[in-house]
Protein backbone atom coordinates (compact mmCIF):
# COMPACT_ATOMS: atom_id res chain seq x y z
CA UNK A 1 0.00 0.00 0.00
CA UNK A 2 1.23 3.45 -0.93
CA UNK A 3 0.55 6.07 1.75
CA UNK A 4 -1.79 8.91 0.82
CA UNK A 5 0.92 11.44 1.62
CA UNK A 6 2.91 10.27 -1.41
CA UNK A 7 -0.06 10.95 -3.67
CA UNK A 8 -0.60 14.37 -2.13
CA UNK A 9 3.08 15.31 -2.44
CA UNK A 10 3.03 14.29 -6.10
CA UNK A 11 -0.18 16.24 -6.67
CA UNK A 12 1.30 19.32 -4.98
CA UNK A 13 4.44 19.06 -7.11
CA UNK A 14 2.39 18.73 -10.30
CA UNK A 15 0.18 21.65 -9.31
CA UNK A 16 3.18 23.87 -8.52
CA UNK A 17 4.85 22.91 -11.79
CA UNK A 18 1.69 23.84 -13.67
CA UNK A 19 1.30 27.08 -11.74
CA UNK A 20 4.86 28.15 -12.46
CA UNK A 21 4.33 27.28 -16.13
CA UNK A 22 1.25 29.50 -16.28
CA UNK A 23 3.08 32.36 -14.59
CA UNK A 24 6.36 32.13 -16.51
CA UNK A 25 5.56 30.93 -20.03
CA UNK A 26 4.51 33.29 -22.80
CA UNK A 27 3.19 30.77 -25.32
CA UNK A 28 -0.58 30.27 -25.13
CA UNK A 29 -0.39 26.55 -25.95
CA UNK A 30 2.12 25.92 -23.17
CA UNK A 31 -0.10 27.86 -20.76
CA UNK A 32 -3.05 25.62 -21.68
CA UNK A 33 -0.92 22.52 -21.13
CA UNK A 34 0.09 23.84 -17.71
CA UNK A 35 -3.56 24.42 -16.81
CA UNK A 36 -4.25 20.81 -17.79
CA UNK A 37 -1.39 19.74 -15.52
CA UNK A 38 -2.99 21.64 -12.65
CA UNK A 39 -6.35 19.99 -13.31
CA UNK A 40 -4.67 16.56 -13.32
CA UNK A 41 -3.11 17.37 -9.96
CA UNK A 42 -6.58 18.12 -8.63
CA UNK A 43 -7.79 14.80 -10.04
CA UNK A 44 -4.96 12.97 -8.29
CA UNK A 45 -5.96 14.60 -5.01
CA UNK A 46 -9.63 13.64 -5.46
CA UNK A 47 -8.69 10.06 -6.25
CA UNK A 48 -6.23 9.79 -3.36
CA UNK A 49 -8.89 10.86 -0.87
CA UNK A 50 -11.43 8.56 -2.51
CA UNK A 51 -8.99 5.68 -2.05
CA UNK A 52 -8.44 6.60 1.59
CA UNK A 53 -12.16 6.94 2.37
CA UNK A 54 -13.24 4.00 0.22
CA UNK A 55 -16.06 5.85 -1.52
CA UNK A 56 -16.89 6.97 -5.04
CA UNK A 57 -17.29 10.70 -4.44
CA UNK A 58 -13.69 11.38 -5.49
CA UNK A 59 -14.15 9.35 -8.66
CA UNK A 60 -17.26 11.32 -9.60
CA UNK A 61 -15.45 14.61 -8.91
CA UNK A 62 -12.50 13.49 -11.02
CA UNK A 63 -14.88 12.57 -13.84
CA UNK A 64 -16.37 16.06 -13.83
CA UNK A 65 -12.91 17.65 -13.74
CA UNK A 66 -11.93 15.55 -16.77
CA UNK A 67 -15.07 16.74 -18.59
CA UNK A 68 -14.30 20.38 -17.75
CA UNK A 69 -10.68 19.90 -18.86
CA UNK A 70 -11.81 18.47 -22.20
CA UNK A 71 -14.17 21.39 -22.77
CA UNK A 72 -11.46 23.86 -21.74
CA UNK A 73 -8.96 22.27 -24.10
CA UNK A 74 -11.29 22.33 -27.09
CA UNK A 75 -12.52 25.88 -26.54
CA UNK A 76 -9.04 27.12 -25.66
CA UNK A 77 -7.55 25.58 -28.79
CA UNK A 78 -10.28 27.15 -30.91
CA UNK A 79 -9.51 30.56 -29.38
CA UNK A 80 -5.77 30.10 -29.95
CA UNK A 81 -6.37 29.17 -33.60
CA UNK A 82 -8.66 32.18 -34.10
CA UNK A 83 -6.12 34.54 -32.52
CA UNK A 84 -3.29 33.06 -34.59
CA UNK A 85 -5.28 33.51 -37.80
CA UNK A 86 -6.15 37.12 -37.01
CA UNK A 87 -2.86 38.29 -35.47
CA UNK A 88 -0.27 35.79 -36.67
CA UNK A 89 1.10 34.97 -33.21
CA UNK A 90 0.20 33.02 -30.09
CA UNK A 91 2.58 34.87 -27.79
CA UNK A 92 0.66 36.17 -24.80
CA UNK A 93 2.75 39.35 -24.56
CA UNK A 94 2.06 40.33 -28.16
CA UNK A 95 -1.64 39.54 -27.87
CA UNK A 96 -1.90 41.83 -24.82
CA UNK A 97 -0.19 44.76 -26.57
CA UNK A 98 -2.17 44.45 -29.82
CA UNK A 99 -5.60 45.34 -28.44
CA UNK A 100 -7.90 47.30 -30.69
Amino acid sequence: MVPISYYLILAAALFCLGMFGVLIRRNALVVFMCVELMLNAANLTFLAFAKQNGDLVGHVSAFFVIAVAAAEASIGLAIVIAVFRSRGTISIEEIRTMKH
